[in-house]
């Protein structure tokens, strides 16, 4: 199925936290909407503010919004999950329940890695190793750098994994 997708624009950001909540499996550990990623700085770093100068984002759906991917820049002060250097954005995505499997991740993807690669040398995520995104992350050209565990909000860890998928070779 064709999904039509366009850039995410800064009054994109209350979607972006809808996609947030879904990315970070954050009902299943309690959080019960988007709102409440707010009072998690570590989930919260990643859409706040949204549309800062090197923010770059994609959303797409048919007639709404059905899915996001998006990255920003974050720093060793702050790092995200997978958290790589400060060059090196660190990405985010996620559909709605009722699309997933229909191709708008890979979609989603696939154009947010061809626009960011006319400004990053490389991008970053962090994934659940039990989670089958990581099927598509591979398929896409990204390589496992290491494993590491998080917490959970219910402060139980989680094996996670860090992936970069280079865009282009730095001169």
């Amino acid at each position: 199925m064709p999904f039509a997708l366009r850039a995410a624009r800064p009054d994109d950001e209350p979607f972006l936290w809808a996609m947030l909540h879904e990315a970070a499996h954050a009902a299943e550990e309690g959080i019960a909407d988007p709102s409440g990623l707010r009072a998690v700085p570590e989930l919260a770093r990643y859409v706040d503010g949204w549309g800062r100068p090197a923010d770059l984002g994609v959303v797409g759906g048919d007639a709404v919004l059905l899915g996001a991917a998006w990255l920003r820049l974050l720093t060793g002060e702050e790092p995200g999950y997978g958290y790589v250097d400060d060059a090196t954005p660190e990405l985010a995505v996620a559909v709605a329940p009722e699309v997933r499997g229909a191709g708008l991740g890979t979609s989603l993807l696939t154009r947010l890695l061809d626009d960011a690669a006319e400004r990053f040398d490389a991008v970053c995520l962090s994934v659940r190793g039990d989670n089958p995104a990581r099927r598509l992350y591979e398929r896409l050209g990204f390589v496992a750098m290491g494993e590491h565990e998080v917490a959970d909000r219910g402060r139980n860890p989680l094996a996670s994994v860090t992936m970069v998928r280079r865009l282009r070779h730095r001169a």
